[in-house]
């Protein structure tokens, strides 16, 4: 199992370790929703709208810890420890998780979904810095399909079963000869907060943090920077693949805050709403491995560029959809298209990151693509009073826009064993 698609232990161990938080986690971006429009919480809203509030509350963990994450990245490599800073990330999770069940006004949400941004700002650079460092050039698109395959396990079974979860409560225990009576909001929150301490157990136990020397930001040989500093290129690679993730994100995050816009365009419950959510991530399920691994032999650059052009039918297609199966399978094309986009990304970027320097390299596309979750709610929050199709519309032109950036400004970074597309294809500007 070890050497499993050449795949590390340790990768195989962090791999677990997330599934399990992220089965927990994931529950809240379908159950928040819900319990904003059940009324459970009320307050102050400076004449915003119940879908504009949503969008806030879920956009902010993506605010925070993307915001954060170029900080978390560096410290980790300055200090050449990862473990602690995962460690204090679960337990802010946890501790978010279960005080969602106190509240009672938005601002108790908001300040329960920084904290989980905070928390998301230590685990998510450091993971991927700690997967990039147990690779080598050889396996990384093994390892890193591997460990998002496991990691989007726990993300896609979570909406799925957070539905069923509300719908089916209010739930009686019988706890100390009392029957104690507890909401499908409570239920859900309490097994987020299970899950994230029994992946802080995991961590705990399986993982080490990798013999690496301490470095100094000075060190570094390649600091962020907007455009390319060897004139190959217009824009610095890295910062590309950053804008790409970004993208790519919007285009996914979309979907989430119009939970009760698309349940009464579709004619459908919670529970269809969470399987349509979940078939992004179950598609990247099946897909990451195998495709992080097909670029170990055959390139990153081509199923970056695949990707992204994918992404713009399946995003728009979900702005003109009224039938909820076919709803499904545009959730699950769309989530083909960017299993094409996330791993193979975060490879190439693996390759060009300095030794020592992966958090911070990295650090750039995890910040992204957490700018874009948190983008995407927003976006969609007030976009769709213009229109229902117009959020997806914008959503499609910024995957265009990726593709082309990818195809024109992004080298391949290893000699593929094999060839999908002709390299002189790809790299004609």
């Amino acid at each position: 199992m070890a050497n499993l698609l050449g795949v590390d232990r340790q990768v195989l161990a962090l791999a677990l370790a997330r599934m399990t938080e992220s089965v927990g986690n994931s529950f809240l971006i379908v159950v928040l929703p819900l319990f904003i429009g059940s009324k459970a919480v009320s307050g102050a809203t400076f004449g915003l709208t119940e879908v504009a509030i949503t969008g806030i509350v879920l956009a902010l963990f993506g605010l925070v810890n993307s915001s954060l994450q170029p900080i978390t990245g560096r410290l980790s490599d300055r200090t050449g420890r990862r473990k602690i800073f995962v460690l204090i990330g679960l337990v802010l999770i946890a501790t978010a998780s279960f005080a969602y069940s106190l509240a009672t006004t938005y601002w108790h949400l908001v300040l329960f979904r920084v904290l989980q941004g905070i928390a998301g700002a230590l685990i998510i650079p450091t993971t991927v810095a700690l997967v990039n460092d147990l690779a080598t050039e050889n396996n990384r698109g093994g390892n890193m399909g591997t460990y998002n395959t496991f990691r989007l396990v726990g993300f896609g079974v979570g909406p799925i079963a957070a539905g069923g979860v509300v719908e089916a409560g209010p739930y009686t225990l019988g706890v100390a000869g009392f029957d104690l009576a507890l909401s499908g909001f409570d239920a859900a929150f309490y097994f987020a907060t299970a899950t994230a301490l029994l992946s802080f157990v995991l961590i705990s136990v399986l993982i080490r943090d990798p013999d690496q020397p301490e470095t100094d930001a000075e060190d570094s040989p390649r600091g962020f920077a907007v455009f390319d500093r060897t004139g190959q290129q217009f824009l610095d690679p890295i910062f590309t693949l950053g804008l790409v993730s970004f993208f790519m994100a919007v285009g996914i995050a979309l979907f989430a805050t119009l939970g009760d816009i698309i349940n009464a365009r579709l004619d459908q419950g919670a529970t269809l709403f969470g399987l349509q959510f979940a078939a992004f991530v179950l598609a990247q399920i099946f897909l990451q491995a195998p495709i992080g691994r097909a670029t170990d032999f055959y390139g990153r650059k081509t199923f970056l560029v695949v990707g992204m052009v994918l992404l713009v039918p399946t995003t728009l297609a979900q702005g003109l959809i009224y039938d909820p199966w076919v709803m499904f399978a545009a959730r699950f094309a769309q989530g083909v298209a960017g299993a094409m986009v996330f791993a193979p990304a975060l490879t190439l970027a693996g390759d060009i990151a300095p030794e020592g320097r992966s958090g911070s390299t990295l650090s750039v596309l995890t910040m992204a693509f957490g700018f874009g979750v948190a983008v995407g709610p927003l976006a969609s929050g007030f976009l769709v009073a213009f229109g229902f199709v117009v959020p997806f519309a914008f959503g499609a032109a910024l995957a265009a826009i990726g593709a082309v950036l990818v195809w024109t400004q992004v080298e391949e970074t290893i000699t593929p064993e094999k060839t999908l597309i002709p390299a002189n294809w790809l790299d004609s500007k």
